[in-house]
């Protein structure tokens, strides 16, 4: 696994010799260390040339762009090296055929629904009281196998979100009133973690998919269209409840995050350059965690699992294996 570099500083990004740097302003400059180098996040200002595009893209190095909010701007992208016309034809056949198409959608939805409900398990299991969400999750997900149509189960999807989201109180000891989902734009604390985090995850797969020979554009329970990734989202619905938001509950629970790391001007909707970091340094340790792989019998990190997911899906379009979900078991 390659490093990780976040960068938040103003300046110029340029190749020099077989290396990257980043020259801040203020004259002092830092070794990217291309040779190990898988991803770039870009949080500040930030100069560039097309000899450093073309560089990033000869070392298979993927950029993330945010926004001076932290608001996730788009990816640079190399040109796929890892490619399969076989696997391409396969991926468009399952999506054409609409019994495949709603069978994985369902999957995804039914895992993402498990890990959620893991989630309410755990605190449960510490003195928090929702055995009642509990159990209405676990009858909302055995209604997905009856849905007829992506709308469908897309509709039974978020009366479990909104279940789920209803807990949030309960499970969350700072003070913080937390109603609903409100993504544009985010209306509280809760919902501006809730953005940044899913878009860290977004572009953490988004780089797990390039290594692979799936092409990230053709989705199953997300509908394909122009200038998304919508794999991409497919595959976060599964890593959401283990990455994103046991983040927030512990960063929250621990006051790692608070009110002062955001600007509360905005009605917090921005999350200072302090929290950001904060974030990004617990995102980063947690990628890197390992648990023990049932099926291959060694330690693989969370980001691994990414990947992981990513081979299973290529074996269920060629037919090799079916495709089941990664279901927390801790």
């Amino acid at each position: 696994m390659g490093e990780t570099f976040y960068i938040f500083k103003d300046g110029d990004l340029r190749r020099k010799d077989n290396n990257v740097i980043i020259k801040g302003l203020d004259g002092q400059s830092k070794n990217l260390k291309a040779e190990v180098t898988d991803e770039i996040y870009l949080f500040g200002e930030v100069s560039m040339n097309t000899k450093l595009l073309n560089f990033l893209s000869q070392k298979d190095i993927t950029m993330h762009v945010f926004n001076y909010y932290g608001f996730y701007s788009g990816s640079f992208y190399p040109r796929e090296s890892n490619i399969s016309g076989y696997l391409l034809v396969e991926q468009v056949k399952c999506y054409d055929n609409i019994e495949k198409r709603l069978e994985l959608a369902k999957e995804i939805l039914k895992t993402s629904s498990y890990n959620i409900y893991r989630n309410l398990r755990y605190y449960n299991g510490r003195g928090v009281e929702l055995n009642e969400p509990m159990k209405e999750i676990q009858s909302l997900n055995n209604r997905l196998d009856y849905g007829n149509s992506i709308n469908e189960i897309m509709g039974i999807e978020g009366n479990i979100r909104k279940v789920y989201y209803s807990t949030w109180n309960a499970i969350i000891k700072q003070d913080i009133k937390f109603k609903k989902r409100v993504k544009r734009p985010p209306d509280n604390m809760i919902n501006s973690l809730i953005s940044f985090i899913n878009s860290l995850i977004y572009t953490t797969v988004l780089s797990e998919i390039y290594k692979t020979q799936l092409n990230p554009t053709i989705s199953y329970l997300h509908e394909p269209g122009t200038k998304r990734f919508s794999l991409c989202l497919d595959i976060a619905e599964i890593f959401k409840p283990l990455i994103g938001e046991r983040m927030i509950f512990s960063m929250l629970n621990k006051n790692q995050i608070t009110e002062d790391d955001f600007e509360k001007e905005s009605n917090f909707l921005y999350i200072k350059e302090s929290g950001k970091k904060k974030i990004l340094m617990e995102y980063d340790r947690r990628l890197s965690q390992t648990i023990y792989h049932k099926e291959l019998k060694r330690d693989v990190s969370y980001r691994y699992l990414i990947r992981l997911e990513c081979y299973k899906l290529i074996k269920y379009f060629i037919g090799e294996k079916e495709y089941e979900g990664f279901k927390i078991w801790w």
